[in-house]
């Protein structure tokens, strides 16, 4: 399966952005996505995931009660909803889709789809 992902751009803190991630297959409802990000010189974290009927999600503590991952498997798409933006959380975020995963996969190794990434700049 192919991702597209979206969404990004620069905001203030405290503002909001919607990332979204497009599959090209139908199929796609059998994958579990992860969000990922990588800030410069760092390595890619896990954000959060959803499993394949959106009805479980697990999510960094990071980002805990400001990020939120959902799904439309009618659509193809994987959303994440970010609040509360903060300078700390620049980076490029990634898609990533694994099939018949739990959404709780935390290691960027368990996937092997992946999307081109959107950047995302948060200004202080």
């Amino acid at each position: 399966v192919q991702l597209q992902a979206s969404g990004g751009g620069l905001v203030q803190a405290g503002a909001s952005l919607r990332l979204s991630c497009a599959a090209s297959e139908q199929i796609f409802s059998a994958y579990s996505v992860g969000w990922f990000r990588q800030a410069p010189g760092k390595e890619r974290e896990f954000v959060t995931g959803i499993n394949y009927s959106g009805m479980n999600t697990y999510t960094a503590d990071s980002v805990k009660g400001r990020f939120t991952i959902s799904r439309d498997n009618a659509k193809n798409s994987v959303y994440l909803q970010m609040n509360s933006l903060r300078p700390e959380d620049t980076a490029i975020y990634f898609c990533a889709a694994k099939l018949y995963g739990s959404g709780n996969e935390r290691g960027s190794d368990r996937y092997s789809n992946w999307g081109q990434g959107t950047e995302v700049t948060v200004s202080s």
